[in-house]
Protein backbone atom coordinates (compact mmCIF):
# COMPACT_ATOMS: atom_id res chain seq x y z
CA UNK A 1 0.00 0.00 0.00
CA UNK A 2 2.87 2.12 0.76
CA UNK A 3 4.58 1.92 -2.24
CA UNK A 4 1.32 2.38 -4.52
CA UNK A 5 0.74 5.94 -2.47
CA UNK A 6 4.48 6.48 -2.98
CA UNK A 7 4.28 5.59 -7.11
CA UNK A 8 0.91 8.03 -6.70
CA UNK A 9 2.51 10.89 -5.38
CA UNK A 10 5.58 10.50 -7.72
CA UNK A 11 3.26 10.58 -10.49
CA UNK A 12 1.02 13.82 -9.50
CA UNK A 13 4.14 15.58 -8.94
CA UNK A 14 5.67 14.91 -12.76
CA UNK A 15 2.39 15.46 -14.00
CA UNK A 16 1.68 18.88 -12.62
CA UNK A 17 5.16 19.38 -13.36
CA UNK A 18 4.69 18.82 -17.10
CA UNK A 19 1.16 19.98 -17.40
CA UNK A 20 2.01 23.41 -15.18
CA UNK A 21 4.69 23.99 -17.78
CA UNK A 22 2.14 23.30 -20.78
CA UNK A 23 -0.57 25.50 -19.76
CA UNK A 24 1.69 28.35 -18.96
CA UNK A 25 3.37 28.41 -22.00
CA UNK A 26 0.20 27.90 -23.91
CA UNK A 27 -1.49 30.64 -22.53
CA UNK A 28 1.73 33.04 -22.36
CA UNK A 29 1.14 32.32 -26.37
CA UNK A 30 -1.92 34.39 -25.82
CA UNK A 31 -1.05 36.79 -23.48
CA UNK A 32 2.61 37.73 -25.10
CA UNK A 33 0.48 38.51 -29.03
CA UNK A 34 -2.61 40.31 -27.19
CA UNK A 35 -0.22 42.84 -25.20
CA UNK A 36 1.72 43.10 -29.26
CA UNK A 37 -1.40 43.96 -30.43
CA UNK A 38 -2.43 46.60 -28.27
CA UNK A 39 -4.90 44.76 -26.14
CA UNK A 40 -5.06 45.49 -22.54
CA UNK A 41 -4.37 42.26 -19.95
CA UNK A 42 -6.47 42.14 -17.16
CA UNK A 43 -5.22 38.76 -15.60
CA UNK A 44 -3.40 35.80 -16.51
CA UNK A 45 -3.82 32.49 -14.54
CA UNK A 46 -2.37 29.16 -14.66
CA UNK A 47 -4.85 26.95 -13.10
CA UNK A 48 -8.70 26.91 -12.29
CA UNK A 49 -10.03 27.41 -8.99
CA UNK A 50 -9.01 28.98 -6.12
CA UNK A 51 -5.54 30.98 -6.13
CA UNK A 52 -2.84 30.04 -3.90
CA UNK A 53 -0.63 32.75 -5.04
CA UNK A 54 -1.26 36.00 -6.93
CA UNK A 55 0.39 39.29 -7.62
CA UNK A 56 -0.59 42.51 -9.30
CA UNK A 57 2.27 44.11 -11.24
CA UNK A 58 3.36 47.67 -12.13
CA UNK A 59 1.32 47.24 -15.03
CA UNK A 60 -2.08 46.04 -13.69
CA UNK A 61 -1.95 42.86 -15.08
CA UNK A 62 -2.73 40.05 -12.01
CA UNK A 63 -0.67 37.08 -12.17
CA UNK A 64 -2.30 33.76 -10.55
CA UNK A 65 -1.60 30.39 -9.77
CA UNK A 66 -4.65 28.04 -8.30
CA UNK A 67 -5.27 25.17 -7.31
CA UNK A 68 -6.73 22.97 -10.54
CA UNK A 69 -3.69 22.67 -12.77
CA UNK A 70 -5.83 21.34 -15.10
CA UNK A 71 -6.10 24.29 -17.45
CA UNK A 72 -5.66 28.35 -17.07
CA UNK A 73 -6.99 31.40 -19.10
CA UNK A 74 -5.60 34.87 -20.37
CA UNK A 75 -8.37 37.42 -19.11
CA UNK A 76 -8.69 40.76 -21.54
CA UNK A 77 -10.16 43.56 -21.16
CA UNK A 78 -13.72 43.45 -22.88
CA UNK A 79 -17.01 45.42 -22.93
CA UNK A 80 -19.15 42.29 -22.64
CA UNK A 81 -17.39 41.48 -19.51
CA UNK A 82 -18.02 44.66 -18.07
CA UNK A 83 -17.76 48.64 -18.66
CA UNK A 84 -14.73 49.99 -20.21
CA UNK A 85 -13.34 53.33 -19.45
CA UNK A 86 -13.89 55.07 -22.51
CA UNK A 87 -9.92 56.10 -22.44
CA UNK A 88 -9.53 52.32 -22.78
CA UNK A 89 -11.53 51.52 -25.48
CA UNK A 90 -9.16 51.43 -28.13
CA UNK A 91 -7.30 48.26 -25.98
CA UNK A 92 -10.84 46.14 -25.62
CA UNK A 93 -10.76 43.27 -27.12
CA UNK A 94 -14.10 43.25 -29.08
CA UNK A 95 -12.77 46.68 -30.63
CA UNK A 96 -10.29 44.76 -32.62
CA UNK A 97 -10.20 43.72 -35.73
CA UNK A 98 -11.49 40.13 -37.13
CA UNK A 99 -7.69 39.00 -37.75
CA UNK A 100 -6.31 40.40 -34.65
CA UNK A 101 -8.58 38.62 -32.54
CA UNK A 102 -8.03 35.32 -34.50
CA UNK A 103 -4.19 35.94 -34.01
CA UNK A 104 -4.82 35.60 -30.52
CA UNK A 105 -6.75 32.76 -30.20
CA UNK A 106 -4.34 31.48 -32.24
CA UNK A 107 -1.14 31.93 -30.15
CA UNK A 108 -2.03 29.70 -27.66
CA UNK A 109 -1.67 26.22 -29.85
CA UNK A 110 1.00 27.81 -31.90
CA UNK A 111 3.36 28.19 -28.65
CA UNK A 112 2.60 24.82 -28.13
CA UNK A 113 4.28 23.61 -31.50
CA UNK A 114 7.12 25.93 -31.22
CA UNK A 115 7.36 24.41 -27.21
CA UNK A 116 7.35 20.97 -28.76
CA UNK A 117 10.54 22.08 -31.34
CA UNK A 118 12.34 23.05 -28.53
CA UNK A 119 11.80 19.92 -26.08
CA UNK A 120 12.40 17.63 -28.99
CA UNK A 121 15.61 20.00 -29.89
CA UNK A 122 16.85 19.40 -26.41
CA UNK A 123 15.70 15.61 -26.70
CA UNK A 124 18.37 14.93 -29.78
CA UNK A 125 21.06 17.19 -27.65
CA UNK A 126 20.97 15.03 -24.53
CA UNK A 127 20.92 11.97 -26.59
CA UNK A 128 17.77 9.09 -26.92
CA UNK A 129 18.98 5.89 -25.25
CA UNK A 130 16.97 3.14 -27.31
CA UNK A 131 17.52 -0.14 -28.93
CA UNK A 132 18.86 -0.65 -32.36
CA UNK A 133 15.88 -1.75 -34.26
CA UNK A 134 16.01 -6.26 -34.20
CA UNK A 135 12.89 -7.86 -34.47
CA UNK A 136 11.75 -11.26 -32.45
CA UNK A 137 10.28 -13.85 -33.95
CA UNK A 138 7.10 -13.03 -35.90
CA UNK A 139 4.29 -14.33 -34.83
CA UNK A 140 2.10 -16.65 -37.03
CA UNK A 141 -0.31 -15.21 -39.30
CA UNK A 142 0.91 -11.76 -38.77
CA UNK A 143 2.02 -9.51 -41.83
CA UNK A 144 5.80 -9.63 -40.58
CA UNK A 145 5.35 -13.42 -41.14
CA UNK A 146 3.69 -13.29 -44.24
CA UNK A 147 6.55 -11.16 -45.52
CA UNK A 148 8.96 -13.52 -44.74
CA UNK A 149 10.72 -11.62 -41.67
CA UNK A 150 12.76 -13.80 -39.17
CA UNK A 151 14.22 -13.13 -35.36
CA UNK A 152 17.29 -11.35 -35.16
CA UNK A 153 16.72 -9.28 -38.50
CA UNK A 154 17.55 -5.95 -38.21
CA UNK A 155 15.63 -3.32 -40.15
CA UNK A 156 18.08 -0.50 -41.91
CA UNK A 157 14.77 1.17 -44.22
CA UNK A 158 11.50 1.45 -44.20
CA UNK A 159 9.59 2.95 -47.41
CA UNK A 160 13.69 4.19 -48.21
CA UNK A 161 14.08 5.99 -45.08
CA UNK A 162 16.64 4.83 -42.97
CA UNK A 163 15.59 3.70 -39.57
CA UNK A 164 18.49 3.85 -36.48
CA UNK A 165 16.62 3.02 -33.21
CA UNK A 166 13.85 0.26 -32.48
CA UNK A 167 11.40 3.73 -31.35
CA UNK A 168 12.20 5.50 -34.66
CA UNK A 169 10.89 1.71 -36.22
CA UNK A 170 7.42 1.93 -33.95
CA UNK A 171 6.58 5.60 -34.85
CA UNK A 172 7.31 5.26 -38.74
CA UNK A 173 5.29 1.99 -38.77
CA UNK A 174 2.09 3.65 -36.74
CA UNK A 175 2.31 6.05 -39.68
CA UNK A 176 2.54 3.56 -42.37
CA UNK A 177 0.17 1.62 -41.13
CA UNK A 178 -2.52 4.65 -40.91
CA UNK A 179 -2.02 4.84 -44.93
CA UNK A 180 -3.11 1.36 -45.34
CA UNK A 181 -0.56 1.19 -48.56
CA UNK A 182 1.95 -2.09 -48.53
CA UNK A 183 5.30 -0.31 -46.84
CA UNK A 184 8.54 -1.71 -48.54
CA UNK A 185 10.87 -2.96 -45.45
CA UNK A 186 14.18 -3.23 -45.74
CA UNK A 187 16.37 -5.71 -43.31
CA UNK A 188 19.61 -7.48 -42.55
CA UNK A 189 19.77 -10.85 -41.62
CA UNK A 190 21.92 -12.24 -38.73
CA UNK A 191 24.92 -13.39 -41.93
CA UNK A 192 24.52 -9.61 -42.62
CA UNK A 193 22.97 -10.00 -45.99
CA UNK A 194 20.56 -7.45 -46.97
CA UNK A 195 17.07 -8.10 -47.99
CA UNK A 196 13.67 -6.27 -49.18
CA UNK A 197 10.31 -7.29 -48.59
CA UNK A 198 6.88 -5.88 -48.50
CA UNK A 199 4.59 -5.40 -45.52
CA UNK A 200 1.11 -5.97 -46.47
CA UNK A 201 -1.35 -4.49 -43.71
CA UNK A 202 -4.32 -4.57 -45.37
CA UNK A 203 -5.40 -7.25 -42.81
CA UNK A 204 -3.71 -4.75 -40.00
CA UNK A 205 -5.98 -3.02 -37.40
CA UNK A 206 -5.11 0.52 -37.04
CA UNK A 207 -6.37 0.44 -33.79
CA UNK A 208 -3.55 1.00 -31.09
CA UNK A 209 -5.30 -2.09 -29.02
CA UNK A 210 -4.66 -4.55 -32.20
CA UNK A 211 -2.08 -2.64 -34.41
CA UNK A 212 1.56 -4.60 -33.15
CA UNK A 213 -0.22 -7.76 -32.30
CA UNK A 214 -1.63 -7.96 -36.00
CA UNK A 215 1.88 -6.79 -37.39
CA UNK A 216 3.80 -9.29 -35.34
CA UNK A 217 6.59 -7.19 -34.71
CA UNK A 218 8.13 -7.12 -31.28
CA UNK A 219 11.65 -5.93 -30.60
CA UNK A 220 14.26 -8.87 -30.37
CA UNK A 221 15.43 -9.73 -26.27
CA UNK A 222 18.26 -12.00 -25.21
CA UNK A 223 17.01 -15.02 -24.34
CA UNK A 224 17.04 -15.26 -20.16
CA UNK A 225 15.89 -17.82 -18.19
CA UNK A 226 12.68 -18.33 -16.48
CA UNK A 227 13.87 -17.58 -12.88
CA UNK A 228 12.45 -14.65 -10.70
CA UNK A 229 14.09 -12.09 -9.76
CA UNK A 230 12.75 -9.20 -7.61
CA UNK A 231 9.09 -9.59 -6.92
CA UNK A 232 6.86 -6.37 -5.79
CA UNK A 233 5.06 -6.13 -2.74
CA UNK A 234 1.58 -7.22 -2.66
CA UNK A 235 1.92 -8.11 -6.67
CA UNK A 236 0.28 -10.90 -8.40
CA UNK A 237 2.96 -13.08 -7.90
CA UNK A 238 3.51 -12.57 -4.55
CA UNK A 239 -0.23 -13.50 -3.53
CA UNK A 240 -0.42 -16.22 -5.62
CA UNK A 241 3.08 -18.06 -3.88
CA UNK A 242 5.59 -17.14 -5.85
CA UNK A 243 9.36 -16.36 -4.56
CA UNK A 244 12.32 -14.45 -6.06
CA UNK A 245 14.89 -17.48 -7.26
CA UNK A 246 11.61 -19.72 -8.49
CA UNK A 247 12.84 -21.14 -11.73
CA UNK A 248 9.50 -21.30 -13.82
CA UNK A 249 9.04 -25.04 -15.70
CA UNK A 250 5.84 -24.82 -16.93
CA UNK A 251 2.74 -22.62 -16.87
CA UNK A 252 -0.69 -24.72 -17.35
CA UNK A 253 1.08 -27.74 -18.56
CA UNK A 254 3.35 -25.61 -21.36
CA UNK A 255 7.06 -26.30 -21.03
CA UNK A 256 8.77 -22.67 -20.41
CA UNK A 257 12.40 -22.11 -21.22
CA UNK A 258 12.76 -18.58 -21.82
CA UNK A 259 11.81 -15.39 -19.39
CA UNK A 260 9.92 -14.31 -22.75
CA UNK A 261 8.17 -16.82 -22.99
CA UNK A 262 6.68 -16.64 -19.64
CA UNK A 263 5.89 -12.80 -20.18
CA UNK A 264 4.12 -13.98 -23.13
CA UNK A 265 1.42 -15.84 -21.56
CA UNK A 266 0.83 -13.93 -19.03
CA UNK A 267 0.08 -10.82 -21.26
CA UNK A 268 -2.44 -12.89 -23.20
CA UNK A 269 -4.29 -14.01 -19.75
CA UNK A 270 -5.06 -10.83 -17.85
CA UNK A 271 -7.42 -11.84 -14.61
CA UNK A 272 -7.52 -15.02 -15.62
CA UNK A 273 -5.65 -17.89 -13.13
CA UNK A 274 -2.41 -19.85 -14.35
CA UNK A 275 -1.37 -22.76 -12.63
CA UNK A 276 2.80 -22.56 -12.21
CA UNK A 277 4.64 -25.23 -12.16
CA UNK A 278 8.13 -24.29 -10.54
CA UNK A 279 11.70 -25.15 -9.21
CA UNK A 280 12.49 -23.84 -5.72
CA UNK A 281 15.62 -25.60 -4.37
CA UNK A 282 15.59 -28.67 -4.25
CA UNK A 283 11.62 -29.08 -4.60
CA UNK A 284 9.39 -29.11 -7.48
CA UNK A 285 5.98 -27.04 -6.70
CA UNK A 286 2.45 -26.04 -8.17
CA UNK A 287 1.30 -22.24 -7.35
CA UNK A 288 -2.51 -21.13 -8.84
CA UNK A 289 -1.71 -17.55 -9.77
CA UNK A 290 -4.87 -15.16 -10.40
CA UNK A 291 -3.04 -12.69 -12.99
CA UNK A 292 -2.62 -8.92 -12.38
CA UNK A 293 -3.97 -6.34 -15.32
CA UNK A 294 -1.97 -3.41 -16.49
CA UNK A 295 -3.33 -0.91 -19.14
CA UNK A 296 -1.79 1.28 -21.38
CA UNK A 297 -3.14 2.99 -24.57
CA UNK A 298 -6.35 1.32 -24.62
CA UNK A 299 -4.81 -2.13 -24.61
CA UNK A 300 -4.76 -4.62 -21.76
CA UNK A 301 -2.70 -6.88 -21.09
CA UNK A 302 -1.52 -9.76 -17.95
CA UNK A 303 0.87 -8.56 -15.32
CA UNK A 304 2.84 -10.56 -12.39
CA UNK A 305 4.45 -7.62 -11.45
CA UNK A 306 8.31 -9.85 -11.06
CA UNK A 307 10.94 -9.25 -12.60
CA UNK A 308 13.28 -11.57 -14.15
CA UNK A 309 16.74 -12.55 -12.63
CA UNK A 310 19.37 -11.62 -15.10
CA UNK A 311 22.10 -13.53 -15.58
CA UNK A 312 26.02 -12.04 -15.49
CA UNK A 313 26.69 -13.05 -19.22
CA UNK A 314 23.02 -11.45 -20.17
CA UNK A 315 24.61 -7.98 -19.39
CA UNK A 316 26.80 -7.80 -22.71
CA UNK A 317 24.36 -9.08 -24.93
CA UNK A 318 21.87 -6.56 -23.40
CA UNK A 319 24.57 -3.71 -24.00
CA UNK A 320 25.30 -4.62 -27.40
CA UNK A 321 21.50 -4.62 -28.58
CA UNK A 322 21.32 -1.09 -27.18
CA UNK A 323 21.50 2.27 -29.42
CA UNK A 324 21.74 6.24 -29.27
CA UNK A 325 20.66 8.61 -31.15
CA UNK A 326 22.93 12.23 -30.58
CA UNK A 327 22.80 15.54 -32.49
CA UNK A 328 24.70 18.51 -32.31
CA UNK A 329 22.90 21.73 -31.46
CA UNK A 330 23.10 23.01 -35.33
CA UNK A 331 21.61 19.36 -36.79
CA UNK A 332 19.75 19.31 -33.94
CA UNK A 333 16.84 21.87 -35.35
CA UNK A 334 16.35 20.27 -38.49
CA UNK A 335 15.64 16.99 -36.87
CA UNK A 336 13.21 18.54 -33.98
CA UNK A 337 11.48 20.41 -36.66
CA UNK A 338 11.02 16.97 -38.68
CA UNK A 339 10.17 15.38 -35.89
CA UNK A 340 7.50 18.12 -34.34
CA UNK A 341 6.07 17.57 -38.11
CA UNK A 342 6.06 14.05 -38.44
CA UNK A 343 4.21 13.53 -34.69
CA UNK A 344 1.64 16.04 -35.80
CA UNK A 345 1.00 14.39 -38.57
CA UNK A 346 0.40 11.33 -36.91
CA UNK A 347 -1.72 12.32 -34.17
CA UNK A 348 -3.81 14.34 -36.68
CA UNK A 349 -4.38 10.91 -38.53
CA UNK A 350 -5.29 8.88 -35.53
CA UNK A 351 -7.74 11.54 -34.06
CA UNK A 352 -9.40 11.32 -37.76
CA UNK A 353 -9.34 7.50 -37.67
CA UNK A 354 -11.14 7.73 -34.03
CA UNK A 355 -13.53 10.60 -35.39
CA UNK A 356 -14.72 7.94 -38.58
CA UNK A 357 -14.79 4.78 -36.30
CA UNK A 358 -11.58 2.98 -37.05
CA UNK A 359 -10.23 3.54 -33.50
CA UNK A 360 -12.00 2.64 -30.59
CA UNK A 361 -12.78 5.90 -28.00
CA UNK A 362 -11.66 4.05 -25.58
CA UNK A 363 -8.29 4.87 -26.17
CA UNK A 364 -8.95 8.51 -25.48
CA UNK A 365 -6.94 9.00 -22.04
CA UNK A 366 -7.73 11.02 -19.15
CA UNK A 367 -5.81 13.19 -16.67
CA UNK A 368 -5.18 9.43 -14.33
CA UNK A 369 -2.96 7.73 -17.77
CA UNK A 370 -1.40 11.36 -18.35
CA UNK A 371 0.07 11.00 -14.69
CA UNK A 372 0.68 7.66 -15.08
CA UNK A 373 2.57 8.29 -18.02
CA UNK A 374 4.41 11.32 -16.94
CA UNK A 375 5.76 9.66 -13.65
CA UNK A 376 6.97 6.32 -15.66
CA UNK A 377 8.79 8.93 -18.31
CA UNK A 378 10.37 10.76 -15.48
CA UNK A 379 11.72 7.52 -14.24
CA UNK A 380 12.80 6.59 -17.44
CA UNK A 381 15.55 9.58 -17.63
CA UNK A 382 15.79 13.09 -18.94
CA UNK A 383 15.21 12.66 -22.51
CA UNK A 384 12.05 10.29 -22.38
CA UNK A 385 10.85 12.76 -20.18
CA UNK A 386 11.31 15.63 -22.68
CA UNK A 387 9.76 13.64 -25.29
CA UNK A 388 6.78 13.53 -23.15
CA UNK A 389 6.37 16.26 -22.45
CA UNK A 390 6.99 17.71 -26.47
CA UNK A 391 4.45 14.95 -27.20
CA UNK A 392 1.54 16.02 -24.84
CA UNK A 393 2.25 19.39 -26.20
CA UNK A 394 1.32 18.98 -29.36
CA UNK A 395 -1.41 16.90 -28.50
CA UNK A 396 -2.52 20.58 -26.41
CA UNK A 397 -1.88 22.14 -29.18
CA UNK A 398 -4.06 19.85 -31.76
CA UNK A 399 -6.85 19.60 -29.03
CA UNK A 400 -7.09 22.87 -29.06
CA UNK A 401 -7.37 23.51 -32.53
CA UNK A 402 -10.87 21.17 -32.50
CA UNK A 403 -13.51 23.50 -33.36
CA UNK A 404 -15.27 23.37 -30.76
CA UNK A 405 -16.76 26.62 -29.60
CA UNK A 406 -15.16 26.59 -26.28
CA UNK A 407 -11.65 25.85 -27.55
CA UNK A 408 -9.32 28.11 -29.80
CA UNK A 409 -10.46 26.39 -32.66
CA UNK A 410 -13.63 27.52 -32.06
CA UNK A 411 -13.24 30.65 -31.27
CA UNK A 412 -11.12 31.11 -34.53
CA UNK A 413 -14.11 29.48 -36.67
CA UNK A 414 -16.77 31.47 -35.09
CA UNK A 415 -14.76 34.82 -36.05
CA UNK A 416 -14.46 33.46 -39.45
CA UNK A 417 -18.18 33.62 -40.00
CA UNK A 418 -17.87 37.35 -38.80
CA UNK A 419 -15.07 38.28 -41.00
CA UNK A 420 -17.66 36.02 -44.18
CA UNK A 421 -21.00 37.67 -42.60
CA UNK A 422 -19.36 41.12 -42.09
CA UNK A 423 -21.18 40.89 -38.70
CA UNK A 424 -20.81 38.16 -35.17
CA UNK A 425 -23.43 36.07 -34.59
CA UNK A 426 -26.34 37.05 -32.43
CA UNK A 427 -25.94 37.15 -28.87
CA UNK A 428 -28.19 33.97 -28.54
CA UNK A 429 -26.49 32.33 -31.71
CA UNK A 430 -23.53 32.70 -29.41
CA UNK A 431 -24.79 31.88 -26.33
CA UNK A 432 -26.17 28.34 -27.80
CA UNK A 433 -22.92 27.49 -29.77
CA UNK A 434 -20.78 28.02 -26.19
CA UNK A 435 -23.36 25.74 -24.63
CA UNK A 436 -23.37 22.98 -27.04
CA UNK A 437 -19.85 23.57 -27.36
CA UNK A 438 -19.34 22.90 -23.29
CA UNK A 439 -21.49 19.78 -23.66
CA UNK A 440 -19.69 18.34 -25.84
CA UNK A 441 -16.31 18.94 -24.03
CA UNK A 442 -17.86 17.81 -20.87
CA UNK A 443 -18.75 14.54 -22.81
CA UNK A 444 -15.18 14.08 -24.15
CA UNK A 445 -13.91 14.47 -20.92
CA UNK A 446 -16.01 11.96 -19.58
CA UNK A 447 -15.37 9.10 -21.80
CA UNK A 448 -11.56 10.30 -21.20
CA UNK A 449 -12.02 9.88 -17.19
CA UNK A 450 -14.03 6.75 -17.29
CA UNK A 451 -11.94 5.18 -19.71
CA UNK A 452 -8.60 5.44 -16.99
CA UNK A 453 -11.09 4.52 -13.98
CA UNK A 454 -11.63 0.97 -16.21
CA UNK A 455 -7.66 1.10 -16.90
CA UNK A 456 -7.42 1.26 -13.26
CA UNK A 457 -10.00 -1.73 -12.34
CA UNK A 458 -8.63 -3.61 -15.67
Amino acid sequence: MFEMLNTGVHNTIWFIVAIGVLVAFHEFGHFWVARRLGVKVLRFSVGFGKPLWKRTARDGVEYVLAMIPLGGYVKLLDEREGPVDPAELSRAFNRQPVWSRIAIFAAGPAFNFVLAVVFYWAVFVVGIPDFKPLIAKPAEGSAAAAAGLHEGDRVVRLNGVTIQTWSVLRTDLIEAVLTHKPASIAVVDSAGAEREVQLDFSKVRVDPQFLFDDLGLDRYLPPLPPKFGELLAGSAAEVGGLKAGDVVLAIDGNKITTFQELQKIVAAHPGETLHFEVQRGAETLTRAVLVGTLSSGGVTRGYLGAASARMANADKMWQDLGAELRLGPVAAVPAALQQTWEMTRMVAQLFYRMLVGDISVKNLSGPISTAQAAGSAAKAGLSTFLGFVAFVSLNLGIVNLIPIPVLDGGQIVGLLVEAVKGKPLSERAQVLVQQLGLALLVLIMGFAIFNDIARQFG
